[in-house]
């Protein structure tokens, strides 16, 4: 996920932007957002560590995770029965598999157990928190490597007014720079995740020391989210310790036999670490 990969990644947003823009209005799109139910809250357990749970069907690094086909409602259900506080769903298709049908598929399956869905992309358009919000999600992803200030501030903006939390993502000490600004700016306005992923940009691995390394560095003030990497609940009993409140786990899940036991075991390791 190279430098070039988030610019590659930035320009195909855009033009799934336009193109969205001319079939639908943003009128008719804010409409719609508002004929939703209120979205449900991101609640956080008393025990301490939580799971944001993902669905994807395919990641640039590993490649297919599962079919396509897979029953996306069913599996959003499952992630919430076993305790997940929400569930992301990448809604990008050229690279991920993705679609907003998904989400929306998702949100609906959510919805009786009021967990959230969030939808993970990369998203340089209030437009498209709005298409988050008409698909019945509860939170969206920003990007701050990808992102100017002023289109943050914007995103930020639209997720606030349409009731969402936002899980603002950083790679490294620059970005986390960027994200304290961010979250003194936007004290109060809306729940704001501090995420960190341990990707390298450059190799597309993952450096899961680097989630410990840099961790003191992530506001004290946000929930904090360690992204990628998270696959044993060694790891979540180690993350919790360095300071993290909640983890994003994606590929584990999608590769698990039992994704509900997966997270089960992932919740008690993070919980149990004090």
């Amino acid at each position: 996920m190279s430098a070039d990969f988030l610019a590659q990644m930035a320009a195909s947003s855009r033009a799934r932007l336009e193109e969205a823009r001319a079939k639908v209005p943003e009128r008719a799109l804010r409409a719609r957002a508002a004929e939703q139910p209120s979205p449900p809250p991101l609640r956080l357990d008393a025990g301490g560590f939580d799971i944001i749970a993902e669905i994807k069907f395919r990641s640039p690094a590993a490649g297919q995770l599962r079919g396509s086909d897979g029953s996306v409602a069913a599996r959003a259900a499952a992630y919430a029965s076993a305790g997940a506080a929400a569930v992301s769903v990448l809604t990008e298709p050229a690279r991920f598999d993705g679609s907003l049908a998904h989400l929306a598929q998702a949100a609906e399956a959510l919805a009786a157990s009021s967990v959230p869905a969030m939808r993970k992309d990369f998203l340089v358009d209030p437009y498209q928190v709005l298409e988050a919000r008409a698909a019945g999600a509860g939170g969206v992803l920003v990007i701050l490597r990808m992102l100017s200030p002023g289109q943050i501030d914007d995103l930020i903006g639209e997720a606030q007014a349409q009731g969402l939390f936002v899980l603002l993502e950083a790679f490294d000490e620059t970005d986390i720079e960027l994200m304290h600004k961010i979250v003194r700016r936007h004290a109060g306005a809306t729940m704001l995740l501090a995420g960190l992923n341990s990707r390298d940009l450059a190799t597309l691995q993952v450096v899961p020391q680097r989630l410990e390394r840099i961790a003191d560095l992530l506001p004290k003030d946000a929930v904090r989210v360690a992204e990628s990497g998270v696959e044993t609940p060694e790891d979540a009993r180690r993350l919790a310790s360095a300071g993290y409140r909640m983890a994003l786990v994606g590929s584990a899940l999608m590769r698990a036999v039992d994704p509900a036991a997966a997270i089960g075991a992932l919740l008690a390791a993070g919980r149990s670490h004090g």
